[in-house]
């Protein structure tokens, strides 16, 4: 074909096409491919609730990408990008259309998230976000006005920390970092996140949930209950006077090698807290209260998991006991004046602490330990802890206020643990040289009855009232004053109104654990731990309160006589207690 007559077929045909359409062709313009302009920070969200999200935050979140023109088939008019939201692994009730999040969630947990926009041309870009659904009804903190002071500045350590004692001066054995001192921002940040159940995967567990206050910061199961009602390992050691131990390691088998290590390791177990470091920093970036609280401890409201485990450590190490009777007894000057406050018998046991070799191990004015041993629990050590069954033990301060003690929460009593070190050591092949004999059997130290009591009275001075009541060191979390429960009604003319009994729950545990009351009495349990609870009975006779977080929950006992057991819903049978109706 000549090219006339080709251009002419060429014309005819483009022609016959335009002759076709109803309007234009849409034309892609060329420009800057897509990208991310403002990326989508942390949702947060409530269990329950209708959710409806713009993850182009109006328009703002995405520029750039090549338009179609002409309004033809196109379909796209003047806009220059499509979106898509994909979710990682279970939706969580979540649903998409377009670039909207809906939907409903269905339980407490993380949803991350990814908005995809496409251009005319096919590119793209992206963002990936986290959809954060909190359970309904979590408290917030409330905190002082003038913030509580912590760092050492504001809060000096006692003359008698500094001065020689058996082991060495306290502050010898100070095991903070040089690039994370205490600062009064930092640990009252820290202070917040310790006692924020947000940190756990179901909302229902705080670090303080195994470590309470009310009992210096231990706990009252032999295994901690974890987020899903799980057991851990052993029991949950005290955190007082964390800051003084010279080996700078945690856990009683000192797998951290920092503090600063340790507190991200229960948030990350899957019995403890079940988190992610991803999904903790989403949670807390979700979070209304934390920006102002963030940016006065590290200058911005940015989260990572680095500056969350320096918050916590931070509020850890300011867990100082400082004012009990044995504090009390040291001079201005640094120096023991024991006679001037102690008992005879407590003269008398703190003698015996320093001869029979306690304060080997327990060391310094602090009773902090000086290493792992083997104590000889077992004649074979079931758990080798650091290595031939040696552990390391928490300072003994608050020690009387403890319902449980060494790494397996086996004695109930501090009774029972002088018992032990009396004569109860086992030969195991590991034993702690200083429990030896010169021929290698256990020491026994056949301490008389009042040798006993004078050493259980002495332990009793390490109480720290003052710490353990410290506004400072409490849950910001728990209401000022908790909701009264409406009134009984009233009886029926000429009938005297029930009996009446209160349980109080308070550090994992019911105070009194056995209760006997009179037929029909109606029993009250109070929650003091601000932590998730309930009093639910094996009797469909009594029933069960509902799960609270605080204030007051009531139960009518059975007109039957008979034994009643119950144990908390969220718990289990770590928490357990007894109704006997006479």
């Amino acid at each position: 074909m000549r090219p006339v007559t080709r251009l002419a077929a060429v014309l005819l045909c483009t022609a016959a096409i335009l002759g076709c359409n109803d309007g234009p062709v849409d034309t892609p313009q060329a420009g800057a491919a897509p990208s991310l302009a403002s990326a989508n920070v942390a949702v947060g969200v409530t269990v329950g609730q209708p959710v409806s999200y713009d993850a182009t935050k109006g328009g703002t979140a995405f520029t750039g990408g090549a338009a179609l023109t002409g309004g033809g088939r196109g379909g796209r008019g003047g806009g220059g990008l499509q979106y898509q939201i994909t979710f990682e692994g279970a939706a969580n009730g979540l649903s998409a259309a377009g670039p909207i999040v809906t939907g409903q969630p269905a339980a407490p947990g993380v949803t991350w998230a990814t908005i995809t926009a496409t251009d005319a041309l096919g590119r793209t870009a992206s963002d990936r976000f986290a959809v954060v659904a909190f359970e309904p009804g979590l408290a917030t903190p409330t905190l002082p006005a003038t913030p509580f002071q912590y760092a050492d500045a504001e809060v000096p350590l006692p003359a008698h920390f500094r001065s020689p004692g058996p082991g060495g001066p306290v502050v010898a054995t100070d095991n903070t970092p040089i690039d994370n001192a205490i600062t009064d921002a930092g640990a009252a940040l820290g202070r917040v996140l310790f006692y924020d159940m947000r940190l756990s995967a179901n909302d229902g567990l705080s670090c303080a949930g195994c470590h309470s206050p009310f009992i210096g910061f231990s706990d009252t199961p032999q295994r901690s209950v974890g987020f899903a009602g799980g057991l851990t390992g052993r029991h949950a050691p005290a955190l007082v006077n964390a800051r003084f131990y010279r080996r700078g390691r945690f856990f009683w088998d000192e797998r951290a090698a920092t503090l600063e290590a340790q507190v991200l390791r229960p948030i990350q177990d899957g019995t403890e807290m079940g988190m992610t470091l991803t999904n903790l920093e989403a949670k807390i970036a979700a979070t209304s209260y934390y920006p102002a609280l963030f940016t006065a401890a590290f200058g911005s409201s940015t989260v990572t998991s680095d500056r969350v485990s320096r918050a916590l450590a931070q509020y850890v190490r300011s867990l100082v006991s400082r004012d009990s009777r044995y504090d009390r007894a040291f001079t201005a000057a640094g120096t023991p004046n024991f006679a001037a406050v102690f008992t005879a018998q407590e003269l008398d046991g703190e003698r015996l602490f320093r001869t029979t070799g306690c304060a080997a191990c327990h060391a310094t004015f602090a009773q902090v330990s000086d290493s792992i041993h083997n104590t000889g629990l077992d004649a074979v050590s079931a758990d080798t802890g650091a290595g031939r069954g040696a552990f390391k033990a928490p300072s003994l301060r608050n020690v009387a206020v403890r319902p449980r003690f060494m790494h397996d929460g086996r004695f109930t009593s501090l009774a029972q643990v002088i018992e032990f070190y009396d004569h109860g050591v086992q030969p195991n092949p590991d034993l702690d040289r200083r429990l030896r004999n010169p021929d290698g059997t256990p020491r026994r130290l056949n301490l008389t009855p009042a040798q006993k009591a004078a050493l259980l009275a002495f332990l009793n001075t390490l109480t720290d009232s003052t710490f353990l009541t410290a506004q400072r060191f409490a849950n910001p979390f728990a209401p000022a004053t908790a909701a009264p429960l409406p009134p009984l009604p009233p009886a029926p003319p000429g009938t005297p109104a029930p009996p009446t009994a209160t349980v109080t729950i308070q550090a994992t545990a019911y105070h009194p654990a056995t209760l006997t009351v009179s037929r029909g009495t109606v029993v009250t349990w109070t929650n003091l731990d601000n932590a998730r609870h309930s009093a639910s009975f094996a009797s469909a006779a009594v029933g069960s309160t509902p799960i609270f977080t605080s204030g007051s929950q009531r139960l009518t006992m059975p007109t039957t006589p008979g034994t009643y057991t119950y144990q908390c819903a969220v718990h289990g049978a770590a928490m357990s207690g007894t109704v006997i109706v006479q």
